[in-house]
């Protein structure tokens, strides 16, 4: 009976050492120093599987990735919390709207009158001119030389008058000296002691001289129509030539120059651009519970992004009276799909003067609008207006 138990623990042990062992695929790392093991898989060395490392670090791109979008999400998130913000300091101002926009003024084209060539660009962008103040010359040779033409029938003109007027005088001194004789010769006629044949030549004497005379004064007056055309060309010549004299027609800021020296232009050609710095003002957006309260001449305030403690004196100076959907740069997509009413706020231009380098187009803020006359600003806006 044991030799049966061996017998079978035997065959039990040589089974087991005839079954292929099953290795375990991920092997532990070697140990520094250690030989790694190389198999043989039809006669090419293969070295065995190793574990890949959970704590292997992510390559330099993917952590740039994550840092541009944690940037962009923090930018973002910054954004609208300003908005909100400002959104919230809107709402919490009783009596008061309020809505963004940009600073724009009227955009001016000094252009030409006339064809011509540009003969003088005096100034350039970003300038700032007066009005009155020249900013380029037209080529006006050929007008100077018509207009010294035009003078010269003037004094022609003239001294042809003067001669007329002296004829006039002269055949006046005939008039008397015929009308004299003619009377002379009535009265000896009644006398006896002159033929009425003598009577009747004085006569014809006496009106030859006065139609001479009439002649004389009509030739004064076509030689005075003479004058005065050869005048009103003159006076054309001067006018054209001063229009082609491009000035500024009001203060403002030259904001382009679209020709340069030598360019010919056609009538009405574009020379610059300026800016009327005297007139800024800023288009905001109200819906029709805020845009039916507001009055015309409604006192107003507005804060630019760039000057943020700094609240401008405005008013009303516009309001539409048809509603319209706002532009998509002015607010956000949930209001665009509301009606609004855009109102016109324009700085004071008293407040104005000496500060168009301060206050420029483009610069975006907020608009505030009174809407209820027992409403009064708040500090932040009253304060800052004496700054």
């Amino acid at each position: 009976m044991h030799s049966i138990g061996w017998e079978m623990a035997e065959k039990t042990n040589a089974d087991q050492a005839n079954q292929p062992t099953i290795m375990d695929p991920t092997p532990a790392p070697p140990v520094a120093g250690e030989l790694v093991p190389v198999h043989e898989v039809g006669g090419l060395p293969v070295s065995p599987p190793t574990r890949l490392s959970v704590s292997k670090k992510l390559p330099k791109k993917r952590w740039g990735l994550r840092i541009a979008v944690l940037l962009a999400i923090l930018s973002s998130a910054a954004g609208g919390g300003y908005y909100w913000w400002q959104h919230l300091r809107s709402q919490m101002l009783p009596g008061i709207a309020s809505g963004n926009g940009r600073l724009e003024a009227d955009l001016i084209n000094i252009d030409t009158k006339y064809p011509g060539r540009i003969a003088e660009i005096l100034a350039d962008e970003g300038d700032i001119v007066k009005a009155g103040q020249v900013v380029a010359r037209m080529d006006t040779r050929d007008i100077e030389a018509s207009l010294k033409k035009a003078q010269s029938q003037v004094r022609q003109a003239t001294r042809a008058i003067d001669e007329a007027r002296a004829n006039v005088t002269q055949q006046q001194t005939q008039v008397v000296l015929a009308q004299q004789e003619y009377d002379r010769a009535v009265y000896l006629v009644q006398k006896g002691f002159q033929t009425k044949e003598v009577m009747d030549q004085r006569q014809q004497q006496l009106d030859g001289a006065r139609a001479a005379l009439n002649a004389n004064n009509v030739r004064v007056v076509e030689l005075q129509h003479a004058l005065d055309a050869a005048t009103h060309d003159a006076e054309y010549y001067s006018v054209e030539i001063n229009d082609n004299t491009l000035v500024a027609p009001v203060a403002g800021r030259l904001q382009y120059r679209v020709a340069n020296v030598g360019e010919v232009l056609p009538a009405g050609g574009h020379v610059f651009a300026m800016l009327d710095t005297s007139y800024v003002y800023m288009d905001i957006y109200l819906p029709t519970q805020e845009a039916g309260k507001v009055k015309y001449g409604a006192p107003s305030r507005i804060v630019v992004d760039a000057y943020p403690k700094a609240a401008i004196p405005a008013k009303v100076m516009f309001i539409a009276t048809q509603a319209q959907f706002t532009p998509k740069t002015v607010e956000t997509e949930n209001e665009r799909e509301k009606l609004m009413f855009r109102v016109r706020v324009r700085i004071d231009a008293d407040w104005l003067r000496g500060r168009t380098d301060a206050v420029s187009s483009g610069l975006p803020g907020m608009a505030y609008v009174l809407t209820d006359a027992a409403a009064h600003w708040p500090n932040w806006l009253q304060q800052a207006v004496a700054q």
